[in-house]
């Protein structure tokens, strides 16, 4: 099926008619942003984005489209798995200890790139599968409805296609948009992968596609996976990155880092969280948060004396070790989906793609200079 681009405001009622809230990409502080949208003249038509190692602009395109632009600093992650959640209050003067019961929530999520369905995959995973499911992730989470849109403007940080995670959407989606503007004018084509997302479309002006739309969009897609800024050599690195342990690279990284934990709060799989306990200026009324928590925080690693990890050195071998090797182990997967979030939003410009490479090289040059080792 294919809309015209009016058609995303009856998309818009079709949703909150349904009770859903839609959550969306729009142009806020200098960024394309996700927040609740009301209507669909929110989204950041004619506005694509530069990046890079350490960097991030808006641009105005040339033409209207909504959708043709890279990740920006934030992921579904902020919606799903909030960066701060009240667990429980308590007062001293009743004794009453009040726990927060899992907020309800009924999102429409607009705009979901194919590199975040797989990060929204790998966080049910780890938050809603297993014995024991998050019940703060999960109330965000049940009944959503994913409106995926594929990319054809990959980002100069981008690597999906090395992760296999895009720009092709296959799957974990209910309706999946392809945008194209032309001389033929401004349309997505449209696939409903489930009943719910059929439901929804069937509310929204549609007709069905033409066989040159549907050529078009497919060859958008394709050539968008050619045009990727960046490429991760997956083959072997799991293995690489646990023999590299004692490598000098990892000085090299440190004199880099400033371990400020940016890479973890913009990664869309990193789900780590801590809790502090704070209390008001009476002493009467006390709360406990949880919050975001990076494995480049001392306190992160603290057992009873000190920290385990106290260089910079140990906190970025873990989170990189972690992200792309341990974690095949631990979930079956990458914890690494291709979005280059971390390359562009670190402070120094450190690029993941760029020191595993480099982690590779060293390993092979001691090979040929050792071959028995």
């Amino acid at each position: 099926m294919t809309i015209d681009a009016p058609a995303l405001q009856a998309l818009f009622d079709a949703l909150h008619s349904r009770g859903y809230t839609v959550v969306g990409p729009t142009v806020r502080d200098g960024a394309i942003v996700l927040d609740e949208l009301t209507s669909a003249t929110q989204l950041p038509y004619g506005w694509g984005v530069d990046t890079e190692a350490g960097r991030y602009r808006l641009r105005p395109r040339g033409d209207t489209a909504a959708f043709a632009n890279s990740a920006g600093p934030q992921s579904w992650k902020q919606v799903l798995h909030p960066a701060r959640a009240r667990m429980w209050s308590a007062d001293r003067s009743t004794g009453a200890v009040v726990t927060e019961p899992p907020e309800p929530h009924r999102y429409a999520l607009l705009g979901v790139r194919p590199c975040d369905l797989a990060a929204i995959r790998v966080l049910d995973r780890v938050l809603a599968g297993g014995r024991h499911p998050d019940p703060i992730y999960t109330g965000r989470r049940d009944g959503n409805l994913i409106i995926a849109v594929e990319c054809t403007e990959p980002g100069a940080t981008c690597f999906c296609t090395s992760m296999g995670t895009g720009p092709h959407a296959d799957s974990g989606f209910d309706l999946a948009l392809t945008e194209m503007v032309d001389d033929s004018g401004h349309r997505f084509l449209v696939r409903a992968a489930t009943p719910a997302g059929a439901d929804v479309l069937a509310a929204v002006p549609h007709q069905p596609a033409e066989e040159a739309a549907v050529r078009q969009a497919g060859d958008a897609v394709a050539q968008a996976a050619t045009r990727m800024g960046r490429r991760l050599r997956t083959e072997g690195l799991p293995e690489m990155l646990a023999a590299s342990r004692q490598s000098p690279h990892w000085d090299d990284v440190a004199s880099r880092c400033l371990t400020c934990g940016n890479c973890t709060m913009v990664c869309p799989t990193c789900f780590c969280t801590t809790t502090e306990d704070v209390t008001d200026l009476t002493g009467e009324h006390a709360e406990r948060w949880r919050r975001w928590d990076s494995c480049y925080d001392l306190d992160f690693s603290y057992l009873h004396g000190g920290s385990v990890r106290t260089s910079g050195e140990s906190r970025y071998r873990q989170w990189i070790s972690h992200k792309l090797g341990t974690w095949h182990e631990q979930f079956g997967s990458s914890g690494c989906v291709g979005c280059g979030r971390c390359i562009a939003w670190c402070p120094t410009g450190i690029d993941i793609t760029e020191e595993a490479a480099a982690l590779f090289s060293l390993q092979e040059a001691a090979e040929r200079e050792d071959p028995t080792s």
